[in-house]
Parts: C-alpha cells; structure tokens; sequence
C-alpha cells in the first residue's frame, strides 16, 4: 500500500507540519551528569531526523524529583534551557519541527537517584514491580528495583503542577514549537490515573473523576502558560507496562479523553499496549476514542507504514509516531516516500552514549 495520507501535511494545533510520520519520544540516557544537561551529540542526532513531520524529543524531567532514568535530560535548570536551544536550533535549521516531551516518574525511580537520597514519590506508597536505570561503574545502564515511594501529601501538588507550568515555559524559551505532557506508561499522571497505583481517600484518589484530576490539572498549568495550539498529551489506555495494568478501564479511558477533548489541545498521542505486551485494541474501541476526540489523534506503538496508512484513511487516528524504525532510519518519512527499504533497529545501540547507534546506518540524504 502507498503510504499517500501518511505523506500529507497535517494540522496540528499551531502549525502545519509537513507530513503526518512523526518521530516518538525514545529515552536514549545520553545526557551529561551530574546536571542532566543534554549533550552536543543529541543536537546532531535530533537533526538527522527532521523530516519527520514532528520530532517529540525523548522524555525529559520537569524536576529532580522526577528523574528515574541516568542519563536522562531535564528541564529546570538554565543550563538544560540553553542546551536544549541548540538542539531545536539545529532542527528548525533542517526545516523540521519538534516537541519537549514533559515526564514526572513518580515511583518508578531510585532513592540513589532522588535530591538527598529520598524516597521517590507517588499517589500512595506501593512499590512498582519495576525497574529504575542506574549506570554501572562503566557508566552503561543499569537496570535496579525500583524503591519503596512515599505518598505525596495533597498540598504537595500544587509544587508539583508549578514544576510543570515552569518546564512548559523553560520549553518555550528553549525554542520548542509544542510540549507533551506525558500521562502513560505508569509514570506519575499515569500512576494517579490508575487503581492500582492510587488509593488515595483525598480528592485525588477513588473515583475517575478524582484520579483524573491531577493530570486535568497539570494539563491545565501548561495550557495556561502557553497556550492549547502549543501542547499535546500522552496517554496509555488499557496498558500493561512499568509494573502496572490498565486493562479493563475503558470507562477511565472514554471519561479522560472527553476531558481532553474539551481543551482544545493540538494533538492526543495514544500509546498503544500491544507493542509492550498488552492486548491489541479492537476496531470498537478505536471507534470509541475516535467519537470523544475530534482533534488531531496521534497513534503509536509497533507501527509500519501500512498500519497507519489505513487507520489513517479509516478516519480513526490522523498520524503515527514511530520510535525504533527511527533509530535505525533517520530518514524515515523520506525512505517511505521513495518506497525504500527499512534498515532493521538494533537494540544493542539503543542506549549507548556515543554516536555508533546511528552513524552506521546510510541514509538516502547523504
């Protein structure tokens, strides 16, 4: 099948962007520590790619307390803002367009990787069956149990949705052209959105509606410090990963994304499940998310060019992020439109910290 709407532009809140192949957030660990400050390698490396229609940079911590991952970049500190610069410079000077990826961890993370040693925290204090990324004393990544968290008091959150609204415009001023707030994958918002991870009896806690809350709100602060046209969501539904299931909430699902529907926002980026284990959605609940979000739905999760083709022309996503294909294919959208073949991803380069994960793939611009 011709990849042919996949290839089109696409509106996408504030901008038009040239085609609707976009780039997922990938966690590559190759920032500078201590500090968390991304490295001149990633401006290259960012760069390579901005043929995609949007880039959605690798998930980025909104505050020491959100860090789980060595190696993972921030955004709260100038230092991060000025780097962060050169990096979207690098890309809009290749005519691509790129998004901050906003990531709290909340229990998926380590003490050692915590200000003061701390417990990590979350909606309440159950452990995740999960794994934190430490580095080795060869600096490679090393994967450890996550720690025991410790519940956040209610009148924590209110600190906690300031460091979102401070990294939105941390993001702006680094030149990005939207930021996504990550809400999947048993990471903080995900973790207050699911009964598993919260059993709260505040105002945060029990119902949908009050485990939703925490994300409205965050989404909410960002919107408000930018704009609706300037900012996306991720979210999981019906997920398996990070040691927490989803499956069986669809009610939670539907309610949330009315909710998103009613802000406007530039795009929804739907995680899918099967890809990390988790069953496949059907055709009856694409059509269900499909009729609670008109806007711009993006879709990822182990797609090909063909998959998205044909959702795409079904009229029940509008775009597709792709993340190891790019990796392994810088030039991407432009192998898809020449009809070229895929260089096949190589997992054993996807979280080193030099250059040699993409610099021995030819790609059809050189």
């Amino acid at each position: 099948m011709q990849a042919d709407k996949l290839l089109t532009p696409l509106h996408l809140g504030a901008i038009t962007v040239n085609n609707r192949v976009l780039m997922a957030p990938l966690t590559r660990l190759r920032s500078r520590e201590p500090g968390d400050v991304p490295v001149p390698l990633m401006a290259e490396y960012y760069a390579q790619r901005a043929g995609a229609g949007l880039i959605i940079a690798e998930a980025t911590q909104i505050s020491p307390q959100g860090k789980g991952y060595a190696g993972a970049p921030g955004i709260y500190s100038e230092e991060q803002v000025r780097a962060w610069k050169e990096i979207t410079d690098a890309v809009h000077a290749k005519g691509g367009r790129i998004a901050l990826q906003l990531w709290h961890v909340g229990r998926v993370s380590h003490s050692s990787l915590q200000p003061d040693g701390e417990a990590p925290v979350a909606p309440s204090a159950i452990a995740a069956d999960t794994n934190a990324t430490l580095r080795g004393e060869d600096g490679s990544p090393v994967r450890v149990q996550a720690s025991t968290p410790r519940a956040l008091e209610t009148a924590e959150l209110a600190d906690l949705i300031e460091d979102y609204r401070r990294a939105t415009d941390n993001a702006r001023r680094a030149g990005f052209d939207y930021v996504e707030v990550h809400a999947a994958h048993g990471y903080l918002l995900n973790q207050f959105l699911s009964p598993e991870a919260n059993q709260r009896t505040d105002e945060y806690g029990g119902s949908v509606e009050n485990r939703t809350r925490l994300t409205l709100e965050v989404l909410d602060a960002v919107i408000g410090e930018w704009d609706a046209d300037h900012v996306g969501i991720r979210i999981s539904p019906l997920g398996v990963f990070n040691g927490q299931s989803d499956v069986g909430q669809e009610d939670a699902a539907y309610y949330l994304v009315e909710e998103l529907a009613k802000r406007k926002i530039a795009y929804l980026h739907v995680s899918e499940p099967d890809w990390a284990g988790g069953p496949a959605y059907s055709d009856d609940f694409r059509q269900s998310l499909r009729e609670r979000f008109a806007g711009v739905i993006v879709a990822a999760g182990g797609y090909t060019s063909e998959k998205a083709e044909t959702l795409i022309r079904a009229g029940l996503i509008d775009a597709a992020a792709f993340g190891r294909p790019y990796i392994a294919n810088p030039d991407l959208a432009e192998r898809f439109a020449a009809g070229a073949e895929l260089n096949e991803p190589r997992p054993e380069f996807f979280y080193t910290t030099s250059a040699e994960g993409y610099t021995d793939y030819p790609t059809l611009t050189e």
